[in-house]
């Protein structure tokens, strides 16, 4: 890559730009964007987002002096020409491996990544705790934050947004407006902006506001007073409207694809006083074909053939996403009452299968997953039986309204809680750690976990027909090979036990099953152990008739969850053995570590905390034989 890339591969980092002229920095974008594409099409990663931004990141580097001025970023999907402008582009091949870089924003990665982000909507507040650090210290600093026109249908955007026009601060909101989430865009702020990007007012609008720029210093003058001169100038007085009368002086909308022009935006920005939204449009896939005619698609993507566009192949097999919304179809053909919500993932969770067939029945919120809570609340308030999907990492977000809106109230929320436990390559941000503990803990919820895809699609038939009241069931990323014998039916509370025999007993959550099935015949083929395996099935109610049974025969419980153990299923499980009276058993728990896990294959971060069937050998022989030693 010596020769095809020699800006790039030259580059000391962004202070660099600061001194190209603009056919440099042309030249610079597209070997960003060419060795972006060639990148990922061998690793896999976000892609189209990245696609949009090379243009925007480019000219703001070149306008500011990074890292001494401050650019936050919202998400990270659009971080990639970011990390390859800031000493990381020799490193993109690594992006989303095991010991390579991350995916997202991360501050010990890079000094230039200053505040972490895997989570929608975070960047205007953290922009503004940076601002205010900054008037705190009486340094002059530039602060921006990058924010998608996605992101900015999550409230705490609007929040933030509103705090920033309060408290009048001296910082620059660039939105980025490619008119998309993952998917489309949703809400009415989102239809204001579509509404924009048509407007026929616009090129020609533009194109005046070009030409004026280093004529007549029209941003300049916003400052002094002469605000409507330039920042209606291109867009409808009620589109400017809208957010400055938030507080902000508004620009735009701009070509976001326009280095040129953009550098000279960015100068002039500079000199304005107060919040400053900084409207762009851009194109999610820019400059790849396949990518900005299918944007959905090209998201995210696992790798492909840089010539055709022909994406690799997913894993056969039937994933958890497809059983759960086959099984959720089959259901709500005979009960109208069945309604779906997400939040700005139809495709991630399913459900733009459910949408298909049942469109008025079908809600996508937005990036708004509290709005989602309590929207599914009030709907079973109504009289209706709301299904909820969320990933398990962003209904954290939602924690409150699961209590106060429906626990509280014994509403029957069926809350799906696609990606639980480890996700891979996505990382920390987006492990499905946390839901367990999180769940568990809250009166009124029922919980519910799968063994493999046939288990699943009972649980949703059963938690829409049977189940009255709250209730949660959890499965992870991916698909899984059907356990022998078929499952049993559902019922309220109850496990099922898949081995039975000596002292050692492996009780296990969703997809531990399988580790702990073929550790248990490892124990006996090699070790002469016979383990007893509980598909755990319910993760709240317990079965307590299965645990007191098992207390009669096992001096050692092992517990596998792919979640936090702090506070987790065998946490659980021990408190339930010393509720019965059984505390001389020995319970060893396995799960997902007190800290946070890093990013890699699925196997590889099982083998690192232990959860693999190996491992579980190892805990099971180095138990029995604490128990020998102590009993001397």
């Amino acid at each position: 890559m010596q020769n095809e890339y020699p800006l790039l591969d030259n580059l000391s980092g962004p202070e660099s730009l600061r001194s190209m002229d603009v056919p440099t920095l042309n030249r610079l974008a597209d070997e960003v964007r060419d060795g972006l594409v060639r990148t990922i099409a061998k690793v896999g990663g976000h892609f189209a987002p990245n696609l949009g931004v090379i243009e925007l990141t480019i000219a703001m580097y070149h306008a500011y002096g990074i890292p001494e001025d401050k650019v936050i970023w919202d998400v990270g999907h659009q971080c990639y020409p970011h990390k390859m402008l800031t000493g990381r582009w020799k490193q993109l091949s690594s992006i989303k491996q095991y010991g390579g870089i991350s995916g997202y924003l991360r501050r010990d990665e890079s000094k230039y990544d200053l505040f972490g982000a895997g989570h929608a909507s975070t960047s205007l507040s953290a922009a503004l705790g940076f601002a205010k650090a900054r008037d705190l210290r009486g340094t002059k600093e530039h602060v921006l934050a990058v924010i998608g026109d996605g992101s900015l249908t999550g409230g705490m955007a609007l929040e933030a947004m509103l705090n920033i026009g309060d408290q009048k601060t001296d910082m620059v909101v660039v939105l980025n407006d490619n008119n998309m989430s993952i998917a489309e865009n949703v809400g009415a702020l989102a239809t204001m902006l579509a509404k924009l990007r048509l407007n026929p007012q616009f090129q020609k609008a533009q194109s005046a506001f070009k030409s004026s720029i280093p004529k007549e210093g029209l941003l300049y003058k916003a400052a002094s007073g002469a605000r409507h001169a330039a920042t209606h100038l291109v867009a409808p007085a009620n589109t400017g409207l809208f957010f400055e009368e938030l507080g902000f002086q508004y620009i735009g909308p701009l070509d976001g694809h326009d280095i040129g022009f953009l550098t000279e935006v960015f100068e002039e920005v500079k000199r304005l006083k107060g919040p400053v939204l900084l409207h762009v449009n851009t194109t999610k896939g820019k400059g790849y074909v396949p990518a900005e005619g299918d944007q959905r698609t090209w998201h995210a993507v696992s790798g492909f053939n840089v010539e055709d566009g022909n994406l690799e192949k997913k894993s056969s097999g039937v994933s958890y996403t497809q059983a759960f919304v086959e099984s959720l179809n089959e259901v709500a053909v005979n009960h109208p009452e069945v309604v779906a919500i997400t939040a700005a993932m139809p495709d991630g969770t399913g459900l733009a299968k459910f949408a298909e067939k049942f469109p008025e029945r079908f809600f996508d919120v937005g990036i708004a997953e509290q709005h989602a809570v309590t929207f599914a609340a009030g709907l079973a308030a109504g009289g209706f039986r709301p299904v909820c999907a969320i990933y398990s990492t962003f209904l954290q977000r939602a924690y409150d309204q699961i209590i106060h809106d429906v626990c509280l109230q014994d509403l029957p929320v069926v809350f799906c809680l696609d990606r639980a436990g480890l996700v891979g390559d996505d990382g920390a941000t987006h492990h499905g750690a946390m839901d367990i503990a999180y769940m568990r803990s809250i009166p009124g919820m029922a919980f519910l976990a799968p063994c493999d895809t046939a288990e699943l699609r009972e649980m949703v038939r059963y938690a829409l027909t049977e189940h009255q009241g709250p209730i949660a069931i959890r499965y992870p990323r991916g698909s899984t090979v059907l356990l022998e014998p078929k499952p049993e039916p559902i019922r309220h509370g109850l496990s099922q036990t898949l081995m039975s025999g000596g002292d050692v007993a492996l009780l296990a959550v969703g997809p531990m099953v399988n580790q702990a099935l073929e550790a248990a015949r490892i124990l006996r083929d090699t070790h002469k152990i016979d383990c007893t395996v509980v598909n755990i099935r319910w993760i709240k109610p317990l079965d307590i008739e299965m645990l007191k049974r098992v207390a009669e025969s096992a001096q050692l419980i092992v517990t596998l969850e792919d979640g936090v153990i702090t506070g987790g299923f065998g946490s659980a499980v021990s408190e339930a053995i010393q509720d019965i009276g059984k505390p001389n058993i020995t319970v060893k728990r396995i799960g997902l570590p007190d800290s946070y896990v890093e990013h890699g294959t699925i196997p590889k971060l099982q083998e690192l905390c232990g959860m693999d069937a190996k491992s579980v050998v190892q805990t099971v022989i180095d138990s029995i034989k604490e128990r020998v030693t102590s009993s001397k």
